[in-house]
């Protein structure tokens, strides 16, 4: 049986209202006809009191309180206006108005500016007649009593760009013009952070920020891009959350002529590019069930592009946010980046001199030998972000007409994880995320796409997998027809723990996060992407799924359903042996990883993230010299790269030097864009050869552990920043420490003479200081 609500009882404005138990004061209000003013809320956005204008006076409060944030209780007596209050609203909205344009562009065109209207009912501003409102004149401008601390005739920087000096804060980015559809004017902006919500909280893209300090203080779209060039999909709901004329619509006049000047390109590269009529668009087969509306609105947000024979249609390690669908002709996916391993140059010239210095610095590339303890994941192909995967020892394929490419990039922002070139002339339409989505959505264009991939592609993408190396064409061919292709959105639970069992997945596109709940709470087995699979464990162990395996971006698996499962290990006995043997294999992995996972972690031992390490390097300050041989004796054992730095975070005596930790919790692995780094069974983390350097795995290790090396490319490359004069090929790999694996004991620790470095676990080395702590 439910149990009762809760209810408080309370008096707004003399008025007795009863709610549920933590409804806001300003929601209590509503419910009743008293109007409350607001900037910064609106629902369904969640409450953060930052614009102050909600403030109401609670009864025995010591100061005036944000009704928005402010749950009520019972007996509390508010007052939603009396003279303090609307002295104290006016000198807000007056300290707002002093940098605003009044009017803003909002407020000219439709009288809608939240903040001028406020200002309107509080008598600051005089309310418009109805000739100003229809744009028959301009009404007079605002001169506020407060000087504003922006020039009078502030320079728009471009959006990107830093002030030189931050000190004098003359600071304005002015007008913000580069994307097609919506236009940003920063001056207007009373930094309300609706439109931050709206885009992270409602739709989930993670665009929108804050930057800044003080009056500084700014919207910025991913790292301070301008938004044309952010990863924005145009969704609109910024624009629809604002407030004021901060982000208003584009008209069609400037949206035409930025496409024209090409200032609002996608991920062209100097190519001829041409901006479709709707009318175009819906000749198109692909656009022609797509809604005229739809594509008027984004008419920006899809190009096309005429690019010539051996021309670059986008680069590996590149970020984006496009996908390319081929109209006619053909392209070359391949990897540029060469295979091999950092190494460094031993031979007898290359330690002298200068050259021989920046050789030693750079290293060079070395392949892995198959005696080595790197394994090939993926059955010698390397994923990318075509159709077809790549061969190891042949890393080219072949992309044709009605092949589309970019998925991945385009919806989950990832690196680009190979380089496409035309080997004809090709006609390519390059759109951005919203209009991928729609189309996807289309049954007509998915149908196709699907058909595409079974045809092509689903007999490669099966024999990717060692364990399905083996199937032969005829049972192929009756798969094909068999499997299902699905689609989920990050944050979805494709299979939760404890449910039943009813399909086998192969992963297509995206990253999936599998994880198991335990008392102490989740924890993450480990991560999986394209060409790797789940859901086999359930099927062969009692019917019941083991694990929650969760998308972490636009995921998209080939579905293969109990029955045809069950059929698939009737028709391969040794394809059954392989699957019990390696769900064995994970079950063991499982519970090496439950062993290892925290009972009482506390503290500082939480904070620094000591708890995720397996295999975590310390140095005991009491007997450490500061010799360096542990860094030396890295350096010699790989090849002069070294993978360790004598300086970290402290916790109790000893130090965390920079070295991987082999983290329970693994961020660096999700979404390499080829798979080149990944988990052993025995949990090392390791890079494999392909890496194309484009430093996702780097920026994603919360402690540093992974670092960028440089090595001399072949030949000569363009200047980007002189045109017509080239500069020396220098490209990057990842490294990280792989634990010396072919050795009993890891260099550093062999070498300390001092035994100051030891390897450790974590959670079992600090156990006892831990439950010292607890019981203290």
């Amino acid at each position: 049986m439910t149990a009762p609500l809760k209810t408080v009882t309370l008096k707004i404005d003399g008025k007795d209202v009863t709610v549920p138990e933590g409804t806001s004061i300003w929601d209590a209000a509503q419910t009743v006809g008293i109007p409350i003013p607001v900037l910064c809320h609106k629902p369904p956005l969640n409450p953060v009191g930052v614009c102050r204008a909600c403030v109401v006076e609670v009864k025995g409060a010591r100061v005036f309180v944000a009704s928005c944030v402010r749950p009520c209780e019972s007996n509390m007596e508010v007052t939603t206006s009396n003279d303090r209050l609307e002295r104290s609203r006016k000198m807000l909205v007056e300290l707002l108005l002093a940098d605003h344009p009044v009017p803003c562009e909002r407020h000219r065109e439709t009288h809608s500016c939240e903040l001028e209207l406020l200002a309107e009912k509080l008598g600051i501003l005089q309310p418009p007649v109805d000739e100003m409102i229809a744009g028959a004149m301009a009404p007079a401008a605002y001169k506020s009593r407060f000087e504003s601390r922006a020039p009078e005739k502030a320079k728009v920087a471009p959006c990107g760009s830093e002030p030189a000096d931050m000190s004098k804060f003359l600071f304005a980015k002015g007008h913000d013009l580069t994307n097609h559809d919506i236009a940003i004017d920063h001056s207007a902006c009373i930094v309300c952070d609706r439109c931050v919500r709206a885009c992270t909280d409602v739709k989930h893209n993670n665009v929108i920020g804050r930057m800044g300090k003080g009056y500084a203080t700014s919207i910025s779209f991913d790292n301070n891009k301008p938004m044309g060039l952010s990863s924005c999909v145009n969704c609109g709901e910024c624009m629809v959350s604002c407030p004021t004329g901060a982000i208003t619509s584009q008209a069609a006049v400037m949206s035409k002529s930025i496409i024209g000047k090409g200032a609002g390109k996608l991920d062209g590269h100097g190519v001829a590019s041409e901006a479709l009529s709707v009318e175009e668009l819906i000749k198109m087969p692909m656009f022609s069930a797509i809604s005229p509306e739809f594509l008027k609105r984004n008419q920006g947000s899809i190009v096309l592009r005429k690019f010539k024979k051996g021309d670059i249609v986008c680069r590996e390690g590149e970020f984006g946010s496009t996908a390319f669908y081929i109209l006619k002709g053909k392209a070359e996916v391949f990897l540029n980046t060469p295979i091999g391993q950092i190494k460094s140059d031993k031979s007898e010239n290359s330690n002298s001199g200068l050259f021989g210095m920046l050789r030693k610095f750079t290293g060079g590339l070395s392949r892995s030998k198959k005696d080595e303890t790197r394994e090939n994941s993926g059955g010698k192909l390397i994923r990318n972000d075509g159709p077809m995967d790549l061969s190891l020892d042949h890393p080219i394929a072949m992309l044709q007409e009605e092949d589309l490419f970019g998925e991945m990039t385009c919806m989950s922002f990832q690196p680009r994880s190979a380089t496409v070139r035309a080997t004809e002339d090709c006609t390519i339409i390059e759109m951005l995320r919203n209009v991928l989505q729609t189309l996807q959505k289309n049954k007509k264009f998915k149908d196709k796409l699907d058909k595409n991939y079974r045809e092509r592609a689903l007999a490669q993408h099966l024999r990717s997998v060692p364990i399905f190396k083996d199937l032969d064409e005829s049972f192929i061919k009756q798969l094909k027809d068999r499997v299902e292709l699905e689609r989920f959105d990050a944050g979805q639970a494709i299979v939760k723990q404890g449910d039943q069992a009813d399909a086998f997945y192969l992963i297509r596109v995206g990253c999936v996060k599998i994880s198991q709940s335990h008392p102490g709470g989740e924890m993450v087995l480990t991560y999986l992407g394209r060409g790797e699979y789940f859901g086999e464990m359930g099927l062969l162990k009692g019917g019941l799924r083991t694990a929650t395996c969760t998308a972490l971006d636009h995921v998209e698996v080939v579905c293969i359903r109990k029955v045809h499962f069950d059929f698939m290990l009737s028709w391969y006995d040794s394809l059954r042996v392989s699957f019990e043997a390696e769900a064995l294999k994970r079950e063991k992995q499982s519970m090496l990883v439950a062993k290892s996972a925290p009972d009482v972690p506390l503290g500082n031992f939480l904070g620094q993230g000591l708890m995720h390490a397996q295999s975590l390097l310390l140095l005991d300050l009491e007997k450490c010299t500061r010799c360096d041989e542990c860094v030396r004796a890295c350096s010699d054992a790989h090849d002069g790269v070294t993978r360790l730095v004598r300086e970290g975070i402290r916790f109790d005596k000893f130090l965390v030097p920079t070295s991987c930790r082999s983290c329970m919790d693994p961020l660096c692995m999700v979404g390499c864009p080829v798979g080149s780094i990944r988990r052993k069974e025995t949990l090392e983390i390791i890079i494999e050869d392909w890496c194309v350097g484009c430093g996702l795995c780097a920026e994603q290790c919360p402690y540093g552990n992974i670092n960028m090396h440089q090595f001399p490319g072949e030949g000569m490359m363009d200047d980007p920043d002189r045109p017509g004069f080239q500069k020396a090929n220098i490209q990057k790999k990842a490294v990280t420490c792989d634990l010396c694996t072919d050795l009993s004991t890891p260099s550093c620790v062999y070498a300390c003479p001092h035994e100051a470095a030891q390897r450790v676990n974590a959670r079992e080395f600090f156990a006892d200081r831990i439950l010292a702590e607890t019981k203290a």
